[in-house]
Order: C-alpha cells, then sequence, then structure tokens
C-alpha cells in the first residue's frame, strides 16, 4: 500500500535494507574490506571518479530484471530477505501460542505466501468495503468514508497526522497534509513532457484494469478512470510544488479547531476528525492550506458518483498487492514496469517478507537483534560519533564567514545531539494486534494498519516521546529528525559496505564515518538549520550569517542544476539541497575526523592506494549500482538526493582534499576552479 506519513526526518536513502548474518561474513570482512576489483582503472579519476572507483563492481552486477536500480543497497536488501525469511521459517517449525509475536509474523506471512488461497478470493477481500462506498448517499457519507479510509488504506483528499509541533516540539499535534495523488508527484498531472503525458495514460489504463478486476463492467470502469484523474489533477494543481514542502516555514499554520472554517474552508470537520478517530483537541497544523480547501472544495462540488469512485480507487490501489495476482500483476504493470523501468515482479516470498516487516517492524527488528546483530557494533559506532562530532565543532570554530553569536548557537545545538545506535531500549507492544490464520491477507493487513494509526492517534496533545525510533532497526539507512535534534542509525547499516568491524581507518571513516556526519550535517543544512537545539523552528541566526549561509548554499544549488542526468533532464539542486549538503558536510567532516587517525598520519599504502585515496574510494563504493532509465527520470522528479553517481561525481570536486589525493588538475573535466568550490561546513 501506499500510505504516507509524514516526519521531518532527513534520511539518507530511500531503501529498505538490512544487516548481513555476521556469521558468514566476517571472514570476508576481515580479508575483503575493500575490494580493488570493484574499480575501473581504465577511467580517469578526474573525469568520471564514480566510474573509477565502481566501475568493476557494475559491470560484476548487471541489474537484475527485478530492480530498477540494483547496486550496494539492492544487494544488501537481497541477504536481508533471505535472513528474514530464514527466522520466519524457523517459526514454523513449532508451535506458538495464540496472541504472540511469533504466531503472528508466522500466520500472517503464510497467507501472504497461499497463492491458491488469495486467487480464488479475488476481489472478494474488499467487498465489504466497496459495499460501503457504493451504498453512500450524501456528501456526509462521503466525508465520513475519507476519514476511515485514512485508518487503513490510502488518504484520499488530503492526509491527517500526528507529528510534533514545529514551534513546540515537545508536543505533539494534529496535522493536516497536502494528499489524494495516486501518482504521488503533483507534475506527473501537469507537466506536458511524453513522458509525463505517457504515464497519465497508463496510470488511466491502470485504473481501468483494477475497476474491471474489482468487477465492473469495461464501460464503467473507464468512465471511473475519467472521474478519477479529473479529481486528482484538480488536487494536483493547487499543491505545494515539492521544492515549498522543503521549506518548513511555508508548511506551518498552527490555528484553533473552531478557526478552519474561515481560515481554511467552510467544512464539517468534525464530522471528519470523529469518522478519523482524531479526538479531544482544540488546536493542529494545516501545513498547506490551499491543498487541503481545494480538497474540501472537490468534495462539496463534485458530482456523489465521482466522489464514490475516487474513494473506492484509493481503497482497491492500497489493496492490490495484497489481492490476487490480476490485482497484482497490473500494480506491477504500471508502478513497476512503466513508473520505474522493472522487467518482472519480484517472487512471492520476497514480497510477503516486505509485507511482514512493514507490519510488524519492531518485533520482526527484536528477532532480527538478537541474531544477527554484533554488540560491539555499538561501542565502536559511539567511538566513531564522538570524534565526527568533536570535528564538526572544530569546523565550525574555524568558519571564516560565520560570526561568534552563531557559532556559539550552533556549538550549543551540536552538542545537544541525541544519538540513537542499533535499537530502541524499549520494543513496541504488538499484544492488541490481532492476525487470524482464517481471514483474508487483507483483512489482517487492514487490522496491521490500523494498529499503526491507532498508535499515532494516541500520541494527540501528548508529550512527544524522543526515545521513540522512526525507523526499525533492521533497516540499512539512517536519518535526522530535526524535531528532536537527533541522529539516529539503525543496526541495518552497521555493516558492509557502511561499516566494518575489523576495516582500516580509510574504509570505515569513507563509509559510515560519512554517513554520520551526513546526519549531523542535515541538523545545519537548508532545513534543519532553522530548528533550535531543542527542535523548536526558530531564528537562531544572525541575519547576515543567514544571507552568507544562503549565498554559499546556492554555489551547490548552481552545481547540481547545471548536470544533465539524462539527456535534456537535469537535475533539482534545488529539491536536492539539504541532502547535497549532507553528502558534502559529511564527506568534509568525516575527512577531518580521519585525518587525526594513526592511519592516516603513517600514510601508507595498501593495495597500491594511500589512505587518503582510500577514503574516497570506500565513500564511491557505498553508492555502486546500475540503475534504469525510468528510474533514473522518477528519481530525478520525486527524490530529494541526487542520483547515485552524482552523491559522489557531485560534492568530490568541492573538495581540495579529493583533488589532493588523486593529483586533478585543470585538464580534467570534473575540475572546479578553487575560488568557486562550495565552502559551508
Amino acid at each position: 500500500m501506499r500510505t504516507i506519513y509524514y516526519l521531518p526526518i532527513a534520511v539518507l536513502a530511500f531503501a529498505s535494507i538490512s544487516c548481513k548474518d555476521k556469521t558468514n561474513t566476517q571472514t570476508k570482512v576481515e580479508t575483503k574490506n575493500f575490494d580493488i576489483a570493484n574499480l575501473d582503472t581504465t577511467a580517469i579519476p578526474g573525469n568520471d571518479f564514480y566510474q573509477y572507483a565502481t566501475g568493476g563492481w557494475a559491470k560484476a552486477h548487471p541489474i537484475k530484471d527485478e530492480y530498477s536500480r540494483y547496486g550496494s543497497f539492492e544487494l544488501l536488501i537481497e541477504n536481508n530477505q533471505k535472513q528474514i525469511k530464514g527466522l520466519i521459517e524457523e517459526l514454523g517449525t513449532t508451535e506458538h501460542k495464540q496472541g504472540s509475536v511469533e504466531q503472528k509474523i508466522g500466520d500472517l506471512f503464510a497467507l501472504g505466501m497461499d497463492s491458491t488461497k488469495l486467487n480464488s478470493e479475488g476481489v472478494q477481500p474488499l467487498k465489504e468495503q466497496l459495499d460501503a462506498i457504493n451504498k453512500a448517499s450524501s456528501k456526509e457519507d462521503i466525508i465520513k468514508l475519507a476519514g476511515e479510509l485514512r485508518m487503513y488504506a490510502n488518504s484520499p483528499f488530503f492526509t491527517i497526522y500526528v507529528g510534533a509541533d514545529d514551534k513546540n516540539s515537545s508536543m505533539n499535534i494534529v496535522q493536516l497534509y497536502q494528499g489524494g495523488l495516486g501518482l504521488g508527484e503533483r507534475d506527473y498531472y501537469l507537466a506536458t513532457d511524453s513522458t509525463s503525458v505517457a504515464l497519465r495514460k497508463g496510470y488511466s489504463e491502470l485504473i481501468k484494469t483494477q475497476f474491471v478486476n474489482a468487477g465492473y463492467a469495461d464501460a464503467d470502469a473507464a468512465k471511473s478512470a475519467d472521474a478519477i484523474l479529473k479529481i486528482e489533477t484538480a488536487l494536483a494543481k493547487d499543491h505545494f510544488k515539492k521544492e515549498d514542502t522543503r521549506r518548513p516555514e511555508l508548511n506551518y499554520h498552527k490555528m484553533k479547531v473552531e478557526d478552519l472554517n474561515k481560515s481554511v474552508a467552510a467544512f464539517d470537520w468534525q464530522m471528519f476528525f470523529d469518522a478519523a478517530d482524531v479526538k479531544g483537541f482544540t488546536e493542529l497544523n494545516v501545513c498547506q492550506i490551499e491543498p487541503v480547501a481545494t480538497a474540501v472544495k472537490l468534495i462539496q462540488t463534485a458530482p456523489i458518483e465521482d466522489l464514490k469512485v475516487y474513494l473506492s480507487w484509493n481503497l482497491i490501489n492500497a489493496a492490490a498487492t495484497s489481492l490476487s495476482d490480476d490485482f497484482v500483476n497490473a500494480d506491477f504493470n504500471f508502478y513497476g514496469k512503466q513508473l520505474s523501468g522493472r522487467k518482472v515482479l519480484q517472487p512471492r516470498w520476497k514480497r510477503t517478507v516486505n509485507m511482514v516487516d512493514n507490519s510488524l517492524s519492531e518485533a520482526v527488528g527484536q528477532m532480527y537483534v538478537a541474531k544477527y546483530f554484533p554488540a560491539e557494533a555499538k561501542d565502536k559506532m559511539l567511538k566513531l560519533v564522538k570524534n565526527l562530532q568533536s570535528t564538526l565543532g572544530e569546523r565550525i570554530n574555524n568558519l571564516t564567514w560565520m560570526s561568534a553569536e552563531t557559532k556559539e548557537k550552533a556549538q550549543e545545538k551540536l552538542n545537544t545531539f541525541n544519538v540513537k545506535i542499533g535499537y530502541p531500549d524499549k520494543w513496541k507492544d504488538y499484544t492488541s494486534l490481532e492476525v487470524k490464520k482464517d481471514d483474508s491477507y487483507w483483512a489482517n493487513i487492514v487490522r496491521a494498519n490500523k494498529f499503526s494509526y491507532n498508535e499515532m492517534i494516541k500520541k494527540i496533545d501528548k508529550p512527544v516521546d524522543r526515545s521513540e525510533w522512526h525507523m526499525p532497526p533492521q533497516m540499512v539507512n539512517a536519518y535526522y529528525n530535526p524535531t528532536t535534534n537527533e541522529i539516529c542509525f539503525p543496526a541495518g547499516i552497521l555493516q558492509p559496505p557502511f561499516f566494518y568491524m575489523d576495516a582500516d581507518d580509510a574504509v570505515n571513516y569513507g563509509a559510515i564515518g560519512v554517513v554520520i556526519g551526513h546526519e549531523m550535517s542535515h541538523g545545519f543544512d537548508d532545513q534543519g538549520s532553522k530548528y533550535d537545539k531543542d527542535g523548536n523552528l526558530a531564528d537562531w541566526w544572525t541575519a547576515d550569517d543567514s544571507k552568507k549561509f544562503t549565498e554559499r548554499a546556492q554555489v551547490l544549488v548552481q552545481h547540481f542544476n547545471n548536470i544533465e542526468v539524462l539527456p535534456g533532464v537535469f537535475a533539482n539542486g534545488d529539491f536536492t539541497l539539504g541532502e547535497n549538503i549532507g553528502d558534502f558536510g559529511g564527506l568534509q567532516i568525516s575527512y577531518n575526523a580521519f585525518e587525526k587517525t594513526d592511519q592516516a598520519k603513517a600514510g601508507e599504502k595498501i593495495d597500491g592506494f594511500t589512505p587518503e585515496q582510500r577514503f574516497f574510494l570506500s565513500y564511491a563504493g557505498v553508492w555502486a549500482g546500475n540503475i534504469r532509465d525510468e528510474e533514473m527520470l522518477r528519481r530525478t522528479k520525486t527524490d530529494p538526493h541526487s542520483l547515485g553517481e552524482w552523491r559522489v561525481n557531485g560534492p568530490l570536486p568541492h573538495m581540495d582534499a579529493w583533488y589532493k589525493a588523486f593529483g586533478i588538475s585543470e585538464k580534467d573535466s570534473l575540475y572546479i576552479p578553487k575560488e568557486k568550490r562550495a565552502d559551508i561546513w
């Protein structure tokens, strides 16, 4: 399903990846924590460092048909999926008490794997929910159904969630956010380029196919697709552009519930909130007023029959991957093939593992950590974090463009980082979640989604739990959350190629060290810099320093704007600025910290490379991979991270140390004159 929870966290990458089995990888880690076979030494480092550092890996790992991108991340996904599958299958060898997490994980997996049952059921698991929508006869019914759907499916019209108040970060608040787009990104509805036009046509065909699968006549399905596209296009026209959703000051409009009618739109808000089970609050934040007002107007003015098919589509689209092969294949043909360029559907066991992992994430994570997470990794990470934190503090002190007043505030923020490593101290309690083996797969997914939704709703007007994790421990990723001023490194990322227990410092500082520095830098990027040490949206800069920061950041904006990722398609330097600052800052901080190590000071070569060279090669290796053109287009349109190639070739030409390490000169195409290089943190 495609439910989105909006949290202001800055993640390393959009990937759900988890740890390798420490019991069968340690030999490789000790002997091959840096493999020169991953290089393409026929390439010139100064012309294409990404190809030079990762070309060998890419040639040895051609993209698989089931992937739109296949890199070191995806390789780890495969290992992770096999390990989780092994854990789940172990549960099937013994009996488990009804209501135990073992029973819930095992039974949900069994349901997802039962293709015979799924195919025999067809649309039946949705029948009661579709009937309820089809029986709607008034706008009041539509409002209630929209609220109810938010609890377990997609968010029609706009979404509602609970999160920290940006200007009172110690408390949670109800928030309304633009939503309701099955294509996700507004530009897909409005752009006139051939790719966008083709996607709209493909999306329309998907809707028709899924309505036919749901039992609609062909003519009714076609009519429904037209109505749905009309509604979603109207929503998209008034959606904030993606660049503006990254500006927190533009997405904060706190108001009394009683003022919604005059400040947003006249509407039966109480009916909607009651239907969504959002109760007992007097204030909320409307992140984007205009898109929400447009959604309300559509509810009030669009024909009821159009609104009913739109709600039905939100349900069908959310459930498609949990139903019969007809629904799954149609979903894949558009979202997988046309939108991302994948050739074949992933095997059922992988899809089911992902669903179980999403539905009972911390229950799976607790099992995973117990078997695969080496405790000593946490101690090593704590030391690395401390080293980089100290180095960033030194860099802040040495900034020539920042005043002493702002430096003091920056140091306060740095020193109050809440650091989370490995896994949460307290695990989520899944006692209230029921998994029934005699029920449909979708019915159990609904209960899992409602469980997560209710966990969120319980936070309304409650203090923010700063011990809560926003990623499961088995995920290979990391994040910075500005409202809690925290950096988090789940157990999943503490493994090769990011982190090695026995690697030399150049390799670890080049990989996990940059990841740590990346997340620290998010606290001072174009978004994070607008939050103070307590996580409140507040201006702690002097006016002059703020102006200088913006000017310096603009160097990166312009640099990435000029990157042509495909013929005629350019990167979006504004949209990717935060992540580019994260990469650039992470590299600078980690490299400076690495310079203090004995290995860097000794300067001895390994495999023919200096410590400095191994640092940069290790960093590039994290982003090794192959990617399809369709996925490059999709990510350029929707992802605030630069493409893997440009997370290497983009920031490195702004680093003086890289030039020195590889002897880069004016004759090299990546060369940037020193006076034109970025200089921020």
